[in-house]
């Protein structure tokens, strides 16, 4: 199977078995969005939403957590994952909106990645999610699934990981993709061991032909 193909088979197949795919992190506008992914790193996104409706309720903006201590925000999201280094990085992302940016996230890539808590892959996620601006984040699952199923080679880091796919995936797909392969990690395609019994993928997809 050609990589062409083995792309031509993977977007026939998400499009028609998962027409709908969604961030699973619960926002309602981009300030809090940035928030969520900043708290999602190397965390659940179950975690993540059970923490964030009272984060929300008393900083709904920049402006409002920026004027919160470190401490405050760090009693509201100690349940998380590195929690110390996370309310650092939510003080300093306010405190950066609201002096450089008029409190609101920029909606462009690289400048979103000015911002204390924000790498290139939160900074595309942002983007593709509350902007609709074609970009391919890429995590754990995008990084170790896209390269099982052949859709990626010998990609050493996620920034050739995301050139690769963002090259060979139709542009105004990227963020419906993103999801696609994120779920399917999150679900099926497991880090530890994959659920081929189960999976859909299997007829264009490397892992499996290699072994089984």
């Amino acid at each position: 199977m050609t990589k062409k193909e083995r792309y031509q088979a993977f977007l026939a197949y998400f499009s028609e078995h998962m027409p709908v795919a969604e961030s699973e992190l619960n926002w309602r506008t981009p300030f809090e969005l940035a928030v969520a992914v900043v708290l999602s790193a190397q965390c659940t996104d179950k975690r993540v939403n059970m923490i964030t409706p009272k984060v929300f309720e008393l900083y709904p903006t920049a402006e409002l957590m920026a004027q919160a201590s470190v401490e405050d925000i760090f009693e509201l999201i100690k349940s998380c994952s590195y929690p110390n280094n996370k309310a650092k990085h939510l003080k300093g992302l306010a405190d950066t909106l609201v002096q450089d940016y008029g409190g609101e996230i920029p909606q462009d890539i690289d400048e979103m990645q000015k911002l204390p808590g924000v790498g290139r892959k939160t900074a595309n996620v942002i983007a593709s999610v509350a902007f609709d601006i074609p970009a391919m984040p890429v995590d754990t699952h995008v990084f170790r699934v896209s390269q099982r199923m052949g859709l990626v080679t010998n990609a050493k880091t996620p920034l050739e990981c995301e050139k690769q796919l963002v090259a060979n995936l139709p542009r105004e797909i990227l963020g419906k993709a993103h999801h696609w392969i994120i779920l399917h990690g999150r679900y099926v395609c497991l880090a530890r061991k994959a659920k081929c019994e189960s999976c859909g993928c299997t007829a264009f997809c490397k892992y499996y032909s290699q072994n089984n």
